[in-house]
């Protein structure tokens, strides 16, 4: 959630050219945290033989077990060969509400699901240091008539219903998205998940009310750790599919 609203929330499936051609914002800090950050990242990733404005993918985890609370965002880079690999993970210093999908406005919850970033959620405007709209509520949210706006990642380590990071994180994830969105990348994908689709994990919440959505989440959250490339991801009859993605 963000106190100035000046970013542009566009909400639902918009074509290469149209994401392509989307503007992003710069605002001093912005480019101070790419001042900070894009040598050490692009050292960083050099190490693995990859490069900063390499396509990107997020994924979110809010808890890792019944046992580990701690959130997790994971950036994942693509190789030459076209999988995505590892490159770095951050905790995920708060987030609001419980495991569960975001239902309505005002609910305190953040969302799960599939989401994309595009050069107009960018928001290096926000009040709460720097922040990335992740497009809720998305096709799927809005065939459950769920409600709400403006979920962000973003930074101050607070939240109303987004995901915080610390201001440190934010700036290093913020310059990772955005060198991907000024390469060859017309959007970034973040997935967000309750915990780490693992069968253990299902099982040990087997009884919650949400393992139907869960469920259909893991589909997805598996197409990626067997194929190494997130998928493309639509809605049809309420529920999510999906495909192989360009």
């Amino acid at each position: 959630m963000i106190k100035t609203i000046k970013a542009i929330s566009i909400i639902g499936l918009l074509s290469f050219a149209q994401l392509s051609h989307a503007q992003m914002a710069e605002t001093p800090r912005s480019q101070k945290a790419a001042a900070r950050f894009e040598v050490p990242l692009n050292d960083a990733l050099g190490n693995m033989g990859l490069s900063l404005g390499d396509p990107i993918f997020l994924r979110i985890t809010k808890t890792q077990s019944k046992r580990d609370n701690q959130g997790k965002l994971e950036a994942f880079v693509e190789t030459e060969e076209g999988d995505f690999v590892l490159f770095k993970t951050w905790d995920i210093c708060t987030y609001s509400g419980t495991l569960g999908p975001k239902l309505k406005e005002g609910d305190g919850q953040s969302p799960e699901g599939f989401y994309f970033v595009n050069p107009g959620r960018m928001n290096p405007y926000s009040s709460y240091h720097l922040s990335f709209n992740l497009g809720y509520p998305n096709a799927y949210d809005r065939a459950h008539e769920r409600t709400g706006n403006y979920l962000m990642v973003h930074g101050d380590c607070v939240s109303i219903g987004c995901y915080a990071m610390t201001d440190k994180g934010i700036e290093e994830i913020y310059t990772l998205v955005g060198a991907a969105l000024k390469g060859r990348q017309p959007f970034v994908r973040v997935h967000a998940f309750p915990f780490p689709m693992t069968e253990e994990n299902m099982a040990a919440h087997k009884e919650n009310a949400n393992i139907e959505f869960w469920a259909n989440l893991k589909t997805g959250w598996d197409w990626f750790e067997q194929k190494k490339r997130p998928p493309n991801v639509n809605v049809a009859q309420k529920r999510y599919v999906f495909s192989t993605s360009e």
